[in-house]
């Protein structure tokens, strides 16, 4: 599959599930606790700039986002969890919204990956070992992609790399990817892993 990635748009921003576009083309949709990254992997992904908006705000925006890539494929953009400052309701919506995703999206057959955003240097929290096991349960392709990693000195990196290959909630990822939106680094392993998974 090749893509041009100067073809992408932002197709819908969906605040309730029967808003979901019915295009018939792979979905890989980005998972992650708020401010983990996943705007800026977004745009580093597209090589835009503002594409997504990353917020000042973490917690601010409750919807989904599908980037229409090429006519290809979809990034969807999940909903930010575990931000202590939403309030009972928006994270009520956040969790009806996000399951709404996997449980009334109409083409949740063609959800070829999710992709879970860890923040290296903090590991796993509760939240993302929660998404993480219930994409195991579940059986939905996953992979692991640890942003910010170059924030980590070389022994932190290290630490963190053994850490996160035996943690018994990452262990049934296909693939655990280093991500620098910064310095680029993973970009295209990233894009290698999502075209492979939106080719079988």
């Amino acid at each position: 599959m090749k893509l041009n990635l100067n073809n992408t748009q932002l197709k819908m921003t969906a605040g309730l599930p029967k808003q979901f576009p019915t295009d018939a083309i792979p979905q890989v949709a980005l998972a992650g606790r708020s401010n983990v990254g996943k705007s800026s992997l977004v745009n580093c992904l597209l090589n835009r700039k503002s594409l997504a908006r990353v917020s000042g705000e973490p917690g601010k925006t409750i919807t989904v986002n599908f980037y229409e890539v090429d006519k290809k494929l979809f990034l969807v953009d999940l909903p930010g969890y575990g931000y202590a400052k939403r309030t009972y309701e928006d994270r009520l919506k956040w969790s009806k919204l996000t399951d709404g995703y996997f449980t009334a999206n109409p083409n949740i057959d063609l959800l070829a990956l999710v992709v879970q955003l860890v923040d290296s240097r903090t590991g796993p929290t509760k939240d993302d070992v929660d998404m993480l096991n219930f994409l195991s349960e579940y059986e939905i392709p996953h992979i692991i992609v640890a942003t910010k990693c170059d924030k980590l000195n070389a022994t932190k990196r290290r630490e963190f790399i053994e850490m996160i290959n035996t943690h018994p909630a990452c262990v049934n990822a296909d693939e655990i990817i280093m991500f620098s939106a910064k310095d680029k680094e993973g970009r295209d392993t990233l894009w290698d892993s999502i075209i492979k998974h939106c080719e079988k």
